[in-house]
């Protein structure tokens, strides 16, 4: 969950990469007509699948820990949403429209939803308390027209009801609290923050509100969820290594900025201890989560493209082996996340956008 963290990756990434095709991009491969119309050939982990949302930018979406509900976040200017606010919907049956609602204040910036395991609670983060206007963007010209990441300060972390009533602030440190996740047996979150000069991972114990830094070495470490057994931990890092990326790495981050265009998948013990990469692609490597079994992974990736695009979605096991292909789109597909049975698959893609650069949310049945 990076979003202007996770989705502003993939709105950036839509901008640089597709620029010069972006009428083509979700349309180069039409969709098989026959069956599953807004499915494509080869995606054959995908059934009944179902269009969520219908136009303006919808990511991150995330089931209820009970099946029945799902956030996300939602930037539509023709709707008045100039910057990502969090609504929750009820999970549709077949035929039924989705039917969502705003959860979050409607002031700032928001990103990083999630339910608590009591299935009438969620989290998020939110700029609002600094501004009710959406906190400014980078000059990207400044750096080369590169993809760059703020790391707004003003995010803290939230509370919620269904009714989008605020309960409790759990952070309120200087610097950036964002991507919140929580654990499987509902008493603990983990989140990324800024507070002690570099981007790591911390575990809140939320009825006592202590809590645990378990990464510390130098680079970006964030959407990080627990496995659903939770034994485990799956986060995206990104890791300067030469003297001119470390440069680089602090330089921006005195400007509470990032530049994570080069991310792999890492996992570790519940407590942080035992971190190993996964991957080892180059490129963008990230929104993964464990797979129901706890043992494979699902996350993004473009590093079958040197251009940098399209992104698809592919499984993995932990030790880095049988890597395979799960989605065809030539856009964008990302942020795949599971319902707790694993027999239902939220992800968020470009296909069927009508040529523009929407990006929406579809809901399938999962095919083993």
């Amino acid at each position: 969950m990076l979003r202007t963290t996770t989705f502003s990756i993939a709105i950036m990434f839509l901008f640089l990469y597709t620029s010069s095709f972006s009428k083509n991009v979700t349309n180069a491969t039409n969709p098989v007509v026959s069956g599953d119309s807004l499915l494509y050939p080869g995606e054959n982990h995908f059934k009944n699948i179902q269009q969520l949302t219908f136009g303006g930018d919808n990511a991150e979406a995330y089931f209820s820990f009970d099946g029945r509900w799902i956030i996300f976040q939602r930037t539509s200017l023709k709707d008045g949403i100039p910057c990502d606010q969090m609504y929750i919907g009820k999970v549709p049956k077949a035929g039924e429209k989705f039917e969502y609602h705003l959860v979050s204040t409607g002031k700032g910036r928001t990103t990083c939803g999630a339910f608590l395991k009591n299935n009438n609670q969620l989290v998020y983060a939110s700029t609002h308390l600094n501004d009710a206007a959406c906190p400014p963007v980078p000059d990207r010209k400044k750096y080369g027209n590169r993809y760059i990441w703020p790391l707004y300060d003003s995010y803290d972390i939230f509370l919620a009801d269904f009714n989008g009533k605020i309960i409790k602030q759990l952070t309120s440190s200087k610097g950036y609290d964002a991507e919140a996740t929580i654990s499987p047996d509902g008493k603990k979150m983990i989140y990324t923050s800024t507070k002690d000069g570099d981007i790591d991972l911390y575990i809140m114990n939320l009825k006592s509100g202590k809590e645990k830094k378990i990464t510390s070495q130098l680079g970006y470490d964030g959407g990080a969820w627990f496995s659903p057994d939770g034994k485990k931990i799956i986060w995206r890092a990104s890791r300067p290594t030469t003297e001119a990326e470390i440069k680089e790495y602090k330089e921006l981050l005195t400007e509470n900025l990032v530049a994570p265009t080069n991310m792999e998948i890492w996992v570790a013990d519940a407590d942080g201890s035992n971190a190993k990469a996964v991957t080892n692609f180059g490129q963008a490597n990230w929104a993964p989560t464990f797979m129901p079994d706890s043992k494979r992974i699902i996350f993004a990736s473009n590093h079958e493209y040197k251009r940098g695009f399209p992104f698809n979605l592919y499984t993995i096991d932990e030790d880095g082996k049988n890597l395979t292909k799960i989605s065809r789109d030539n856009g964008f597909d990302a942020f795949p996340t599971f319902s707790v049975d694993g027999k239902k698959i939220l992800f968020s893609s470009n296909r069927n956008n009508g040529g523009t650069r929407d990006t929406n949310i579809f809901l399938a049945d999962w095919v083993e």
